[in-house]
Parts: C-alpha cells; sequence; structure tokens
C-alpha cells in the first residue's frame, strides 16, 4: 500500500466538524431533523436559490432529478460521456436513454451546446450539462437550446459548488441542479447530496421522492406537527442523516475560503506548468466566470504514455488520477449502446488527461515537487 506524500484530495476538518457531530450524537436524534433543515436553509441562501433538497449521495440527487424532470422509457437526454458514470446511470434508472455529446475543445472540457444542438431528435426530453472541474458550461447559450425545444435542463454540479458565471451560481441556472458531498469535493460530508430548484412543484415532489414518498417525515410527528402520513409516490430511501448535515453546516461556512485558496493554487500550477512544462496543454486556462476548481486536469503531449508518467509520480508518492474513462468506452455501456458515438474531443482528451493533485490545505512547495516531479516523467520518456 502507497503512503501518498502528496495525495490526489485531502480532507480539511478541525474542531467545528467533530462540535458538530458530537452535539448531534448528543441530541439523541440521527435521521433527518433539525440538523438537516438547517443545511437545506443555509445552502439555499448560500446559493440564492429557494429550494434545496438534501439526499444522500450525489447520484440520488441525479436519480431523483431525472424522475422528477419526468424522464422515462422513449426519451432521450443528451449528456457528456466525458463525466462520472452516475451521470448517465441516473438517467438509465428512469428508462430513458443517454445520448452522448461532445465536449467543446481541448481548452474547454465542457459539453459543447454545438455538440448538443446536433443530438437533439423528435424524443429529447432533457440536458444534462456537468461543470467539469468546477468550470460553468456555456449556459446561457445551453439554455437557449433547451428553450428552443422545450427541454429540461439538469445541472450535474458536483464539481462546481461556488462556481459563477454572469452573477448567478451554478447549479442554480438549469431547471435543477445537483451536488455532491463525496469525500473528495469541495464540501465534504463523506457521503451526501443536494438538489436544487426554483420550481416550488419540482422541490415539492422531491421532497415526497427523497423519503418512500410520504407525506409527512419521522421528525414531523416526532414534533407534534402530524400524527399519521399518506404515501402519495413512488419513492425512495434517499435521506440525508443528522450527522452528515451537521458536517454539511460546517463545511459549508468554509467553503468560500476554501475555494479562493484552491483558485489561487490553481493559479500558481498554471504559471509553474507554463514555465517548466510548456509542452503539457493546461485546459481552462483562460474561462469565463469563477471557478471551484474542484480538480486541476491536464493534457499530455501525444508522445507520452500516461500509465508511466503516473507510475513515475507514484514511485515520489504523488498520487494522480484520471477524469474521467469517458462512459462510451466501459463494457455495460458498450454491450447497452451497440454503436459507440463518435466524439473525437471527448476521445482525444481521455487518453491524454491527466489529475493533478488540489485541495485546500496544500502548499506551492508541494506544487513544486508535483510539477518539477511530472517534468522528470514527461523527461524519462
Amino acid at each position: 500500500m502507497t503512503t501518498w506524500e502528496i495525495p490526489l484530495a485531502d480532507i480539511k476538518f478541525d474542531r467545528s466538524e467533530i462540535d458538530a457531530v458530537v452535539e448531534v450524537l448528543q441530541s439523541g436524534w440521527l435521521t433527518m431533523g433539525s440538523a438537516t433543515q438547517q443545511f437545506e436553509a443555509n445552502f439555499s441562501e448560500w446559493n440564492n436559490v429557494p429550494h434545496s433538497i438534501a439526499v444522500s449521495s450525489g447520484t440520488a440527487a441525479l436519480h431523483l432529478a431525472c424522475i422528477a424532470g419526468g424522464l422515462g422509457p422513449g426519451d432521450e437526454v443528451v449528456l457528456p460521456a466525458l463525466t462520472f458514470v452516475a451521470t448517465a446511470n441516473a438517467v438509465r434508472y428512469t428508462g430513458a436513454t443517454p445520448v452522448f455529446a461532445d465536449i467543446q475543445s481541448l481548452d474547454d472540457l465542457t459539453i459543447s451546446p454545438e455538440s448538443i444542438r446536433s443530438k437533439i431528435t423528435s424524443n429529447t426530453k432533457a440536458i444534462i450539462v456537468m461543470h467539469y472541474a468546477g468550470y460553468p458550461c456555456q449556459m446561457a447559450e445551453i439554455q437557449q437550446i433547451a428553450y428552443q425545444h422545450n427541454l429540461l435542463v439538469i445541472e450535474d454540479a458536483a464539481h462546481a459548488i461556488g462556481a459563477e458565471l454572469n452573477g448567478k451560481m451554478m447549479g442554480t441556472v438549469g431547471d435543477i441542479g445537483c451536488f455532491s458531498f463525496f469525500s473528495n469535493k469541495n464540501l465534504v460530508t463523506g457521503e451526501g447530496g443536494m438538489i436544487t430548484t426554483r420550481d416550488p412543484e419540482i422541490a415539492q415532489r422531491l421532497r415526497h421522492l427523497r423519503s418512500h414518498g410520504m407525506s409527512t417525515l419521522t421528525w414531523d410527528r416526532h414534533k407534534g406537527h402530524a400524527f399519521s402520513y399518506d404515501v402519495v409516490d413512488l419513492g425512495y430511501n434517499y435521506r440525508l442523516d443528522e450527522i452528515r448535515a451537521a458536517l454539511g453546516i460546517s463545511q459549508l461556512n468554509k467553503l468560500a475560503p476554501n475555494n479562493q485558496i484552491r483558485r489561487s493554487l490553481t493559479r500558481y500550477y498554471h504559471h509553474q506548468l507554463a514555465e517548466k512544462c510548456p509542452q503539457i496543454t493546461v485546459p481552462f486556462s483562460d474561462h469565463p466566470g469563477t471557478t471551484a476548481a474542484h480538480i486541476m486536469p491536464v493534457l499530455l503531449p501525444e508522445n507520452i504514455h500516461r500509465q508511466s508518467v503516473m507510475e513515475h509520480l507514484k514511485a515520489n508518492r504523488i498520487q494522480t488520477s484520471i477524469h474521467y474513462p469517458p462512459i462510451t468506452g466501459f463494457s455495460n455501456y458498450r454491450e447497452e449502446f451497440k454503436q459507440r458515438p463518435i466524439l473525437p474531443r471527448t476521445d482525444y482528451v481521455a487518453e491524454k488527461e491527466l489529475t493533478l493533485p488540489l485541495f485546500p490545505t496544500m502548499t506551492t512547495a508541494q506544487i513544486d515537487r508535483v510539477v518539477d516531479c511530472l517534468v522528470e516523467g514527461l523527461e524519462r520518456r
């Protein structure tokens, strides 16, 4: 087992998270109570959106968004192939069909509006965008496409909490936004997620769907606000527990300064890579809006074997990753969808992308070490 000197990601917890969890444990109430309600209220205020619904994971958020959006068998949903598989799986859970679009360019790895247009058919019901690495998609153009074709827009904002474009927070521009609080995210609760919307009817259905379709919650009955319940929808057990909600409250308080540190470290990375490693392509070097700077992707040169570079960095106890193997290449998707779509930019990036370490407690000295080892790995090839 490798002990990483510089991990890919790291958690910035302190006494505030410990105290928040202890307070929940001492309260004796562990499932969807006052902490969850407070987390939802704080999240709504932070993102300037009226409705936030806490759920058990980012995948649960995507699944419920697809259900609340009315997706089902016969419907098609346009989405990127360069994303985590959960984005497409959530579509398939409803019986709808994912249709994969290409990315914009080697400098902008978000979904291409032009490619979205080319994928729309009479069966298209929705578009799912993913703000890759925390950089906003071209939402104005995508919203215009959706309006022209009467399509739902779901934002996969798993990378993008705190990202902003034209005065709007990502995850609040489309019809429904989906966030993840997995252990490597900018806001960490271990597992957990959030759904945001401006539509009160969608919000109400999401609240029912996350808890078995029940009209009232156990917390409501505990507080004496209700004595029984009805089941008004075919729901799921996608509830967030109080411990994770308490972590979320504490983490949200730190999100703005942590994101600012991430942005500063990203700028330092860009400067050092341009100076020491100009043969590497660094996406998003001049991107509009404010990034959440979730990950640090680079594209290796044509003649470089990525695995050998990753092995060299591993030998120096530096962890790296790949974001992402394209969904269209996975065995299950090849078997389910016999004809693999032609996505030249996505396929090129999938072969050349390397994700370097980035986290709020990282130092510029650590970045120097990563870049120097990267240069060594390239020279060895």
